[in-house]
């Protein structure tokens, strides 16, 4: 009987253990072909919602339980994915190699505006960006609308009071998903990275929606296409955010 006991004290003490270690997972992130460390590696917890980056020896630490999904992001490499497991925990001696991207340069064809130096007729040459921003009564924040066939004001008041719209249909289905957008405002890292990014491609991972998604998103919340093509994706986090809190406050 004293053995019976002493095996189920050891057991659980075993499990305690397992358990406190599955709070941090370790490792080294490194080239694929050259076997080189890479630095400044951006690590995301895609389940938690948490970021860190790489040191100078390509060491990482940072918050994940089995099951959880990280995603590492470095300019030049292609992203990688990965779902937690006991091994990844348990050592501490992880490396997670990225592998390199092939960059082709497309010509680029810059047509300049020419100039003839009178101001009158330069200014009529001009682009001008005809977005305008929109403010509803008793709404906080406004409403950037683009070049569209009806009137800026009539496609405001359509895309929020429509209650069968595009809006409507994917933040009820994704609205746990776009609950972490608050979580991604708070991590200090992840603003960081999503600042010094324009492919969407973290945001897709974060939201689990698809970069068309993210553009509907924009549009259906009348931001322009100048800025839906020009913002960096720290920019477009905010506007997506923008956009969720009015659609909840409209809700209630």
């Amino acid at each position: 009987m004293k053995k019976f006991f002493l095996i189920i004290i050891l057991l659980i003490s075993s499990l305690a253990y397992s358990q406190d270690q599955t709070d941090i997972v370790k490792g080294r992130v490194q080239s694929e072909t050259s076997e080189s460390i890479l630095q400044n590696v951006h690590v995301l917890n895609l389940t938690k919602v948490k970021g860190t980056i790489t040191n100078s020896s390509g060491e990482f630490e940072i918050q994940a339980k089995v099951n959880d999904t990280l995603y590492f992001s470095y300019i030049g490499y292609k992203p990688l994915k990965i779902v937690v497991t006991n091994d990844l925990i348990r050592f501490e001696d992880n490396t997670i190699k990225l592998t390199e991207l092939a960059f082709a340069l497309e010509e680029v064809i810059i047509k300049p505006y020419q100039l003839t130096g009178y101001l009158e007729i330069d200014v009529k040459n001009a682009p001008v960006n005809t977005s305008t921003r929109y403010r509803i009564v008793g709404l906080n924040l406004g409403y950037e609308a683009g070049r569209r066939s009806r009137s800026g004001i009539s496609k405001v008041i359509g895309a929020i009071f429509n209650p069968a719209d595009f809006l409507n249909n994917l933040f009820k289905k994704k609205s746990s998903q776009m609950d972490k957008l608050r979580l991604m405002r708070e991590d200090q890292e992840i603003k960081n990275l999503l600042s010094t990014k324009f492919d969407r491609e973290v945001l897709v991972q974060l939201l689990g929606v698809d970069k068309d998604d993210i553009d509907d998103i924009l549009r259906n919340c009348n931001f322009s296409d100048t800025f839906i093509q020009q913002a960096n994706d720290l920019q477009i986090m905010e506007a997506i955010n923008e956009c969720y809190d009015e659609y909840k406050l409209l809700e209630f």
